[in-house]
């Protein structure tokens, strides 16, 4: 069946969809109506609700199950959802969420086995006592969480998936530059986002808990780090220095880091993080795209749209 994103402008829609967020609003003539961010596996659409009753605040809320049949419109270049009906799914219906929610394309499992080996690596005592107990602590949701809200990872599982891919990156970027220090690389880039487990609300139709509103996930896992360090008695200048490289993963205090990265490892973490989460972002934007035309603006990327070439690269030339 076709995902929501791979409709149209003009055509019609009656699919089960999960609810992802939900915002009730007033329009101009004075009723009131809901903003409904929708979602399948292939990604997620705005939609508009008009003449929203009270009943349907309650009903419409996220991470809920819904039956939507609706028009696909175009709002400043970017596709919407009208909708005409819309109901709860019941158990009678044949879905459930796992058949709506995208998921990251390794499992689990290969997941910690990787991660796993990483932390093996580790020589040094104390970072690898230290990153092994806070994956510990954080094990079950750092494996089932988002990397984000949304613009990258932004599905369940996507926050391992996120840190499983930097690591490959940092041991090819490693073994070109081997005065890397791949203990403090591979322990930062473990630890850098697991703040998100507390910043985040769940694995689904995440929003931002009162944590993450106050304090973010980079205070979050530098208070972490310090903590633990402290209940297991490790320590030294590394536990200053991890909290270092979460500090400063960011690298700009107008992108959240209240410090710009001071060690060869803190700066080359930042890049890692950055191409990731722009390689991210641009592959599932083109994905959604036919060839021969633009994606939509990608606000994460300064606004820009981009081009899906016509052309096969993986088609031989003859």
């Amino acid at each position: 069946m076709k995902g929501i994103v791979h409709f149209n402008e003009g055509e019609s829609v009656s699919l089960y969809l999960l609810i992802k967020s939900a915002a009730k609003s007033v329009a101009s003539n004075g009723k009131p109506f809901l903003t409904l961010i929708l979602q399948d596996k292939s990604g997620e659409i705005d939609a508009k609700l008009w003449d929203a009753a009270p009943q349907d605040e309650k009903d419409y809320v996220p991470d809920t199950i819904v039956k939507v049949e609706g028009d696909i419109t175009t709002f400043r270049g970017k596709n919407q959802l009208r909708i005409r009906n819309i109901r709860l799914a019941s158990q009678q219906d044949p879905v459930k969420k796992s058949d709506l929610v995208a998921t990251a394309p390794m499992s689990i499992n290969e997941m910690v086995d990787t991660m796993n080996q990483f932390i093996f690596e580790i020589r040094n005592p104390n970072i690898q006592r230290l990153t092994r107990a806070l994956l510990k602590k954080h094990q079950e949701a750092f494996f089932e969480f988002p990397a984000a809200v949304k613009n990258h990872h932004e599905y369940v599982s996507g926050l391992a998936y996120h840190v499983v891919s930097m690591l490959n990156l940092a041991k090819s970027v490693a073994a070109l530059y081997p005065s890397l220090d791949t203990d403090l690389l591979y322990s930062g880039i473990i630890l850098h986002d697991m703040g998100k487990v507390i910043e985040l609300s769940g694995a689904t139709s995440a929003s931002y808990t009162l944590e993450g509103k106050l304090l973010g996930h980079i205070s979050i896992m530098v208070n972490e780090i310090g903590q633990t360090a402290k209940e297991m008695g490790v320590e030294g200048e590394e536990v200053t220095i991890l909290q270092h490289i979460v500090l400063s993963h960011h690298s700009k205090p107008e992108w959240g880091s209240p410090k710009p990265p001071l060690i060869k490892e803190a700066e080359i973490l930042h890049m890692l993080d950055n191409l990731d989460a722009k390689m991210n972002m641009l592959t599932r934007a083109i994905e959604r795209t036919k060839p021969g035309e633009f994606t939509e603006r990608l606000f994460a990327m300064d606004n820009r749209s981009f081009y899906h070439p016509l052309y096969d690269s993986k088609v031989p030339v003859e």
